[in-house]
């Protein structure tokens, strides 16, 4: 926090430190949402100790998935709907704030567009049939951030990180596309921290969309060999899961807008998760069998095995020489694409071969020099990582831990870590810091809250947090 706007995060910050060692858990177990028993430890940081980085493990995932978080919220907001307490207005398209008396703001009017039967994610119409205006004594801005508008994503994007990717996969639909952060700054409420942002680099083409541009994101355990897009291993502490905006930077260097995992079959079993509710159907279903197959099966998750036989960013190969020609491959046929310029990147088989065996000689010493090896061995001293997270360690090029596999990885957008100015009620701000009257602003609209609660950074676990504190600080502060 090292801007005069900051202070609000930063109240923010703390607040929800407050939040999520005390009220959090409690709140949720009494609305009814259900913790999976084993932490995850993701974003383990630069490898200092008082550096980036969770310094234990705290990556909760709900059973249930995002689901089974909505869950409870639906029930009660249903209940609300048939007691005639609350309407829900689909295919209203809000294209401004009424203002009040006060210069504040009393409400919203938009169009209203025709009915559409278009499946989830999929672009409907946007043919208007009608107007509307709605009254009321506070208007929650709870719209997203700006994932999904690539132009915008690109506008913002810092240059502390390099030049944005000419190509990216879009982690979230096209509605999040900052229209309603827009629309409350063009009524006088202030935004901070456009620049602040988080993308992930290990994005890939979903092989059955459920919107255009759909990536999904690897959640990855330690072990793969990472390499850029011209072979060459990424330095620490630019290891899978450790430090997400330090590999950003480093890849943005490279002048390639992707780069590759190399691992085994025996890794992409025991590491390789995906985001989505529609990627984890035993969390997701609640299913206890599945779960049994992921933790003991043989092979990986079905959703895994169903990316490497379909995914067009996948190579499997038996040999090491097969491996990279499908890599080569895969890069020239990613230059044919539109909008790219500058040749495709070639791997010379031997540099790769050369790397691999520097790392597969390592894992006969017990006192690696390789640290990448060494954190390896460390997570599997945490016994969530070794139980459901971290292969054993193994050569690359032993056939009994085959085939080989090859993940083309892209930059994926995520999250905005800017949005609204809010105070601590989550009431958005104006330039001069006085409270716009009647607007709120939550979630990642509000940079999760406050304007950026993360600061230039953030951890895994804390984007939904942010969510449903900020949420909850709304809802209070309306209802009064």
């Amino acid at each position: 926090f090292d801007r005069p706007e900051d202070s609000h995060p930063r109240e923010w910050a703390e607040a929800y430190l407050h939040f999520a060692a005390g009220e959090k858990r409690s709140w949720l177990r009494e609305e009814g949402v259900r913790i999976f028993p084993v932490v995850g430890w993701a974003e383990r940081g630069d490898g200092r100790a008082e550096g980036h980085g969770n310094s234990v493990p705290r990556f909760h995932i709900v059973w249930g998935t995002g689901p089974g978080v909505l869950e409870p919220f639906v029930r009660r907001l249903r209940g609300l709907i048939d007691r005639g307490r609350v309407q829900v207005r689909f295919r209203h398209r809000v294209d401004g704030l009424l203002p009040g008396d006060d210069g504040g703001a009393a409400g919203v009017h938009g169009v209203r567009l025709a009915p559409t039967r278009e499946a989830r994610g999929r672009a409907s119409s946007r043919d208007v049939v009608g107007e509307f205006e709605v009254r009321a004594g506070a208007v929650v801005m709870a719209s997203g951030g700006i994932g999904g508008n690539l132009e915008a994503v690109r506008k913002a994007w810092p240059r502390r990180l390099g030049a944005p990717p000419s190509r990216m996969v879009a982690g979230v639909p096209a509605h999040v596309d900052g229209r309603g952060i827009a629309l409350a700054e063009a009524a006088g409420a202030r935004v901070v921290n456009r620049d602040r942002m988080w993308h992930y680099t290990e994005g890939i083409r979903n092989w059955d969309p459920v919107w255009e541009n759909h990536g999904i994101r690897i959640l990855p355990g330690p072990s793969s060999l990472w390499l850029d897009a011209e072979g060459r291993r990424l330095p620490a502490p630019c290891y899978p899961g450790f430090d997400t905006l330090s590999t950003l930077r480093h890849l943005r260097g490279t002048g390639h807008d992707y780069s590759w995992f190399v691992l085994t079959q025996s890794v992409i079993e025991k590491e390789f998760a995906l985001s989505g509710s529609e990627q984890n159907p035993d969390l997701t279903g609640r299913d206890l069998r599945l779960l049994l197959q992921r933790v003991v099966g043989e092979g990986a998750p079905g959703p895994v095995e169903a990316f490497k036989t379909h995914g067009s960013d996948f190579v499997v190969a038996d040999s090491l020489d097969e491996l990279v020609a499908g890599m080569n491959r895969l890069a020239a046929e990613y230059a044919a694409e539109p909008g790219f310029a500058g040749e495709a990147a070639v791997l010379d088989v031997a540099d790769v071969r050369a790397l691999v065996e520097a790392r597969d000689r390592e894992i006969e010493n017990e006192f690696t020099k390789d640290a990448q090896l060494a954190l390896v061995r460390n997570h599997r001293a945490h016994r969530g990582d070794r139980i459901i997270r971290t292969a054993a360690p193994h050569r690359f090029l032993d056939p009994e831990h085959g085939p080989l596999i090859a993940v083309r990885l892209h930059v994926l957008t995520r999250k905005t870590l800017g949005g609204l100015w809010t105070d601590l009620d989550a009431r958005c701000l104006r330039e001069d810091g006085s409270v716009f009257p009647g607007l709120f602003a939550v979630g990642e609209a509000a940079g999760f809250g406050g304007g950026g609660m993360m600061g230039y950074n953030a951890l895994e676990g804390t984007f939904l947090g942010g969510c449903l504190f900020s949420g909850l600080q709304a809802g209070r502060a309306v209802a009064g």
